[in-house]
């Protein structure tokens, strides 16, 4: 995806957020996760084995709709990409939220989808602890997140990353935001722009 910038991380990591502020900077299209209208999302995390497929199917399918579009565009900015997908995916397997007929389909449609389509020219992956992650859900306050077990994000977070440990496919920065507040202090939001346009000008853009 020709000067696309996927900004990846746990559940708390502030995607959303630092995604909206580099879109600003960088004067681009900032393209948000489509949790929102997800009808089974909250269903999931009440009963994980019946609505795990369901609901990453649904991200699966409006990731397609947010991809077609993002191409219209000379650069843009993604709330998670199509491989943070997959990750939940194989995490729902590894913990028995999924079996594996449903993986198996779940698999079938992303390989499908992502070998007909060019990797992203960045991903920006936001690293944090669990701990951090958990305090940012719960001052954000999403009624579907709140009750989650810790157990769900330490995998999470442990399948984010072993996978960005040996993933190759586009150029990763690594960013650790453990001691940083890129929302509102001025010095680290500079910081973590500069981080990023230094990247991007080692990529010629």
């Amino acid at each position: 995806m020709k000067n696309v910038i996927c900004i990846e991380g746990v559940v708390g990591a502030g995607k959303t957020t630092l995604g909206e502020l580099l879109a600003q900077e960088l004067s681009i299209e900032f393209f948000q996760e489509p949790y929102i209208n997800n009808p089974f999302l909250d269903k999931f995390y009440y009963n994980k084995e019946r609505y795990s497929l369901l609901s990453q199917m649904y991200f699966l399918n409006k990731r397609i709709d947010i991809i077609e579009e993002a191409s219209k565009f000379n650069g843009c900015i993604m709330d998670r990409s199509i491989y943070g997908d997959f990750l939940f995916a194989k995490m729902h397997l590894k913990n028995g939220f999924m079996s594996q007929d449903e993986f198996n389909l779940y698999e079938s449609f992303w390989k499908k989808l992502i070998s007909a389509r060019e990797k992203p020219l960045l991903i920006v992956y936001l690293e944090t602890t669990v701990d951090n992650a958990i305090k940012k859900i719960k001052e954000r306050g999403r009624d579907f997140e709140m009750g989650v077990e810790k157990e769900y994000w330490n995998s999470l977070n442990e399948e984010y990353s072993n996978f960005f440990d040996s993933y190759s496919d586009s150029i990763v920065l690594k960013i650790n935001i453990d001691n940083m507040d890129i929302r509102d202090n001025e010095k680290d939001r500079k910081l973590f722009f500069d981080m990023v346009k230094t990247k991007l000008r080692e990529l010629s853009l």
